[in-house]
């Protein structure tokens, strides 16, 4: 336990060696920007909180929207969450679209497959729908990732008021989802013949699960907002319980316990918890030349921070931390890099921006 806890109390420390930073805003007036993915060396696609999905092309933001985006319930925290490009995208033109749909007493989680056809997205599918609904418009997840067997896995929050059902296995609530990229169910899946077990559940006893990648031989990462401290991130397995709520390093936003107990047998330990939150948003494992001796360090967007925190990683052994780009004063949403490794900010406003980053030479 000391050693989780020394982690968190290192994270100030300087270690960028000799980088010194660019900062370059491209993007201004967005609408709580979501998610930005590349589509090839000079394009982007952007998504926005209220629904609008957008092109990023050599830097500059394209003025007209690209239709076709389903309904988006857009309040509190729901609106759309994350996009993500088919591992064969260069030939099928084919991505995916996290979002809330439906109204204030009945929304849910959902991911919508389509193909992109320039200004319109054509064949649109809805593959998955998070059960049952809820009628709270806070704590959806929402990130994506795939794994190399092509199947999709996802990110599904506990809803805030529905903290309790993170531990049970009869809903989506709390949950990381794996899915075909069809929406079908993998047949390897941990819970697929247990009775009373949804089948699309990977893993259990999540909060609210802002972060997923994936990391050296396919280890998937994955951080979660705690409550009044206890944000963490985990190193994620098949069938496992990650403890939320029966087990947390933070308390509720009240001061009240959320529970007793900071570990229990058959619940795992987050490889670092944060306290007090440091709210991570967006998560990126860098690969890229800008930045070389970052490679393979996991770059994780803090939104009450206004940091990014740059973790070297080994398996799951953390190394060590360091706090990266506070003199922006940003809440940032999410951090991503670019084909040549420059990093992109998004920040989590009305005015939302991008912001890239490069080392100053």
């Amino acid at each position: 336990m000391k050693s989780i806890i020394a982690l968190t109390l290192l994270a100030l420390s300087s270690f960028a060696g000799a980088y010194e930073f660019e900062y370059e805003t491209l993007v201004t007036g967005m609408n709580h920007p979501t998610a930005l993915v590349f589509t090839d060396e000079k394009t982007a696609l952007l998504t926005e909180r209220n629904g609008g999905l957008r092109y990023l092309r050599d830097g500059e933001l394209d003025p007209q929207e690209i239709n076709g985006v389903p309904d988006v319930f857009v309040a509190g925290q729901a609106g759309l969450f994350d996009v993500l490009l088919d591992p064969d995208f260069i030939e099928n033109q084919t991505i995916y679209l996290s979002f809330a749909q439906g109204n204030a007493t009945a929304n849910t989680l959902k991911v919508a497959r389509a193909t992109l056809n320039g200004y319109e997205l054509q064949n649109v599918e809805i593959i998955f729908a998070a059960q049952p609904l809820r009628d709270s418009a806070f704590h959806y997840g929402g990130r994506m990732a795939f794994l190399a067997d092509g199947t999709l896995l996802l990110t599904s929050g506990e809803g805030f008021e529905y903290r309790a059902k993170a531990q049970f296995l009869d809903n989506h609530f709390g949950k990381i989802i794996r899915i075909n990229a069809d929406g079908s169910i993998p047949a390897d899946n941990p819970y697929i013949n247990v009775d009373g077990a949804l089948p699309e559940i990977y893993s259990y006893g999540h909060r609210n699960l802002q972060g997923l990648v994936l990391g050296e031989n396919q280890a998937i990462y994955s951080h979660e907002h705690g409550p009044k401290g206890g944000d963490e991130l985990n190193y994620i397995e098949p069938r496992k319980n990650y403890g939320w709520p029966a087990i947390t390093y933070g308390v509720d936003y009240s001061g009240a316990h959320v529970s007793p107990y900071s570990s229990y047998a058959g619940m795992e330990q987050p490889l670092i918890y944060w306290v007090p939150s440091i709210a991570p948003g967006g998560m990126t494992l860098y690969s890229g030349q800008e930045f070389a001796q970052w490679q393979g360090n996991l770059l994780v967007a803090a939104l009450a921070e206004k940091s990014v925190r740059r973790i070297v990683i080994k398996g799951r052994e953390v190394l060590q931390q360091e706090t990266l780009f506070v003199e922006l004063g940003q809440r940032l949403r999410d951090v991503r890099h670019g084909p040549g490794g420059e990093i992109y900010l998004l920040t989590d406003s009305n005015d939302g921006q991008v912001i890239r980053v490069t080392a100053k030479k």
